[in-house]
């Protein structure tokens, strides 16, 4: 008896474990589609052998993902890889394909890619995203002839080891958001080919690497609201070559690590509302930062600044920043009129964010504070957290010789990422901000350091500069 009640209790309990089990099974097929959708589709495939149900489950998956890792023999040989996703695409019967992502390998052939891209096209693909891994510096030519015309597809990524031919007929009529991660342009024309052929394009971030493959890099796209471009070659280009941005529309603007280009134009942006700049540096001709007057809120970190005002029969430049002129005209004009010029600028910003960490910072901050009457929220952040700053500024900063108007009537919120009291530059900076700004209504301070010394120093400052409106905040980061 003793052993029956065993052995029955051991098999309820292997009937309750095969339930449970299989309760995957009994869920929505919508559920585990989706949960399908979030694998790789090589491991999404491989549920086939569980049961009858799951047989051809994943072929109704919206979502489909190929890496050549996946499959051993790929590495020896390119074509196996080719002909399994052929075969899987070849079998997906789901109505409507929202992405395809493939990882190849740069010796993939051509044709390959091209069935690869016509079989999605067909299948009427929203999301296409296509990495070339680079195989003994072999690339993959993309085949420029299936975008001569597709209306469906909406986001398109293409990263590493492809080169990019486009003749005038190009057309990607919904194309909404484009992502180039280090691919190569054959020539000048395929770029403005390219783009002129993406009359819905929206977001556009470009990661390259400065004359790798064409020295003008012209962007032209009147829908444009989102741009971000970024240099690879930490050591700069040659001096030739540089970009011209046209997109009038545009809302967002990122530029990141530009140095040593012969030229960089935007055009006017009156749309624009943010825009962040860093790491720009010797540029010939450029317009930057003037361009970006209308933005209500900046980022700008900027190399060691020098400012000038110089006057001569040909040019006037009210101040520059590593180069970058935020004021250029090529006109005669008489000493009466330099006053007039020097204005309030940025009369819509009211959200400024400066790094410190570099050579007299606090000379960007003073024009930034003169031309931004409206501004509200200034933060300032030294990248180089808890790092001890050995060669302090040896010039003395120079403070506004009036206080500016919006430190008067408009800032409310000051905060500093890495403050360091010990240097005089930043203790007068601070100062001169606590005790001009009349709305200010809190104040923080983050900096190394244990909690002790931060509660004396907090006592020391409130002494200092005590005020009734501002809540003054000291922290540890």
């Amino acid at each position: 008896m003793e052993q029956k009640l065993k052995t029955d209790g051991l098999g309820l309990s292997n009937r309750n474990a095969m339930n449970k089990e299989d309760r995957i099974s009994d869920l929505p097929e919508a559920l585990l589609l989706h949960i399908l959708s979030s694998l790789p589709t090589e491991k999404a495939i491989a549920t086939s052998v569980l049961s009858k149900r799951w047989r051809s489950l994943w072929k109704m998956v919206p979502k489909l993902k190929f890496d050549y890792k996946f499959h051993p023999l790929a590495d020896m040989d390119a074509h196996v890889f080719s002909e399994n996703v052929y075969r899987s695409l070849s079998l997906h019967k789901a109505p409507v394909l929202e992405s395809l992502h493939l990882t190849f390998e740069g010796r993939t052939d051509c044709m390959d890619v091209g069935i690869w891209i016509a079989t999605a096209f067909t299948r009427r693909v929203r999301k296409l995203v296509l990495v070339s891994v680079y195989h003994e510096e072999q690339i993959v030519i993309l085949p420029s002839v299936l975008f001569s015309y597709n209306d469906t597809l909406e986001i398109l990524k293409l990263k590493y080891a492809i080169d990019l031919e486009f003749p005038p007929r190009v057309c990607l009529k919904s194309l909404r958001k484009l992502y180039l991660y280090e691919v190569q342009f054959k020539d000048e024309e395929s770029v403005s080919n390219f783009l002129c052929g993406c009359p819905s394009l929206e977001d556009l971030v470009v990661h390259r690497y400065s004359n790798a493959d064409v020295e003008n890099f012209t962007i032209v796209v009147p829908s444009l609201q989102r741009l971000t471009i970024k240099e690879l070659n930490q050591e700069g280009g040659n001096g030739d070559g540089g970009y011209v941005i046209n997109a009038p529309a545009l809302k967002y603007l990122d530029i990141n690590g530009f140095k040593e280009l012969e030229f960089f134009f935007i055009e006017e942006v009156p749309e624009l509302v943010e825009a962040k700049i860093s790491e720009v540096s010797d540029i010939a001709n450029e317009n930057i930062l003037v361009s970006l007057t209308s933005a209500k809120r900046l980022s700008l970190h900027l190399s060691p600044l020098e400012v000038s005002l110089r006057l001569n029969s040909f040019c006037l430049v009210i101040f520059s920043a590593v180069g970058l002129t935020l004021f250029f005209c090529v006109l005669m004009l008489p000493h009466a009129q330099i006053d007039g010029l020097n204005g309030k600028i940025f009369d819509q910003l009211v959200y400024l964010e400066l790094r410190t960490h570099e050579t007299e910072w606090w000379n960007l901050l003073s024009i930034m504070l003169d031309s931004s009457p409206k501004l509200q929220i200034l933060k300032l952040t030294d990248l180089y957290l808890g790092v001890n700053h050995k060669f302090p500024d040896k010039k003395k900063w120079d403070p506004p010789k009036y206080v500016p108007e919006c430190l008067l009537r408009h800032l409310e919120t000051f905060v500093w990422i890495g403050y360091k009291w010990q240097r005089e530059d930043e203790k007068e900076v601070a100062t001169y901000i606590l005790k001009n700004a009349k709305c200010l209504k809190k104040a923080t301070f983050s900096k190394f350091g244990n909690s002790e010394k931060l509660e004396e120093k907090r006592r020391e400052m409130l002494n200092e500069l005590a005020s009734d409106s501002c809540h003054l905040v000291l922290e540890s980061v």
